[in-house]
């Protein structure tokens, strides 16, 4: 007993943990310039590490996961299935977010400065420019520039023109098979190194910012909190207990590790290796866990699709704009296509933002003053994104019939 409780506080989740609140004591009392001086680079370190194996990753696990699914109709049934849960979870979550801010009126009575500061500006591509852009020119090029969801794009079609090899594709497709547990394994080896990450990159940003800064932005913290913690219990909870039919406690213990690692590194990217054991421990088939992790952890971000529709009327009312129906409808169609293009790396929902803030017209200054409490927001927004991914993957797994099917081999990942 004593050795278990002892493994528990020596686990990653929790070293991780320690990580995180020894950055912040640290941070509150460090000089800003020695902060990003020393404590910086720990942590850009650690994102380094993380993008180094992000695209081997995902490509060999989506390639051995659509290679895996022998049937060619099944697999476009599994596509399907998967991308249209994608979709909806990713609307219902922009909604949920734009509901409890209104009801919360994040903005209401911040009277925050604007005044010289600057943000950047993502403008918002047409759809047919979107779709066009996830197709390579050159797969080379997509893999130097780590451009995620032309990767993904190439990925598929690789796997199902594999494939449909059939026998003589089969050495390949071990290879990949392989491929994907390499990567897996290297990724564990780099995320022994995260609690150092996560304690430089906590410390930086208390430093900067100070403690004080979430004061003012409270509101926004809470209603970003709210939506995602309904969003659990309303669509989450049920569609696990009804729907997948696993026992919850099982569930939340089996998610505990990835959503965690998402929550202390505000990467989807640093938790996919966990999560995919996650959902595979779970009782997801190899083929579709290793098809619908990957694949959510780049266009299934529905933590960020809340974090949408929360700013989004928080600086409507900043600026004093009231948001029509009409307009509320272009920020759920709006967010969903930015969550989709968000990468799984620490901030990229705050520069994403920008695409919804532009089309219904706010200015984008506010994404400076959202910017001081965007860890915070962060961290909740990704432990919600990793926790769609693994579910969508048990769902499709329960719609085929064949959840529980495959046992899961604890050597996979020693």
């Amino acid at each position: 007993m004593a050795d278990k409780k002892s493994s528990v506080w020596t686990s990653l989740p929790m070293q991780m943990m320690f990580g995180l609140v020894l950055g912040v004591v640290v941070g509150a009392f460090t000089n800003p310039e020695f902060a990003q001086t020393w404590f910086r680079p720990l942590g850009d370190l650690f994102i380094r590490l993380i993008r180094m194996v992000v695209v081997p990753l995902v490509f060999a696990t989506l390639v051995a996961g659509a290679a895996g699914i022998s049937d060619v109709s099944k697999l476009g049934r599994v596509a399907v299935r998967t991308l249209v849960l994608f979709m909806v979870t990713s609307a219902i979550s922009v909604v949920f977010g734009l509901v409890i801010a209104n009801l919360i009126d994040p903005g209401v009575g911040v009277t925050l400065s604007t005044e010289g500061l600057k943000a950047a500006q993502v403008n918002a591509p047409s759809f047919v420019k979107t779709l066009l852009e996830i197709v390579p020119i050159n797969p080379m090029e997509a893999f130097a520039k780590g451009s995620i969801l032309q990767i993904i794009f190439f990925a598929i079609m690789f796997g199902f023109c594999l494939n449909a090899m059939g026998e003589k594709g089969r050495a390949m497709y071990e290879f990949f098979d392989v491929m994907g547990h390499i990567m897996i394994r290297m990724t564990n080896i780099v995320m022994r190194y995260a609690p150092i990450g996560v304690f430089g990159l906590m410390a930086a940003v208390v430093a900067q910012h100070g403690i004080a800064v979430l004061l003012p932005l409270g509101k926004l913290i809470l209603a970003s909190f709210i939506a995602t913690a309904l969003l659990v219990i309303i669509i989450y909870i049920p569609w696990v207990k009804f729907w997948i039919r696993i026992p919850l406690g099982q569930y939340f213990k089996g998610i505990f590790e990835p959503w965690l690692i998402a929550f202390t590194t505000c990467s989807s990217a640093a938790a996919m290796a966990a999560n995919l054991v996650a959902s595979r421990r779970l009782g997801a088939t190899n083929a579709i866990a290793s098809f619908a992790v990957p694949l959510g952890n780049t266009i299934n971000m529905n933590g960020t699709a809340v974090y949408m529709g929360v700013t989004a009327v928080f600086a409507a009312q900043i600026y004093g704009l009231p948001l029509t129906f009409s307009d509320q409808v272009i920020v759920v169609l709006t967010g969903v296509l930015a969550a989709i293009g968000t990468a799984g790396v620490p901030g990229a929902g705050l520069i994403m933002s920008t695409l919804v803030f532009t089309q219904i017209g706010i200015p984008l200054e506010v994404v400076a003053l959202i910017a001081g409490v965007d860890r915070v927001l962060d961290m909740i927004r990704t432990s919600i994104n990793v926790v769609g991914d693994s579910t969508t993957a048990l769902a499709v797994s329960r719609m085929e019939g064949e959840l529980g099917s495959e046992p899961f081999d604890e050597e996979e990942v020693k």
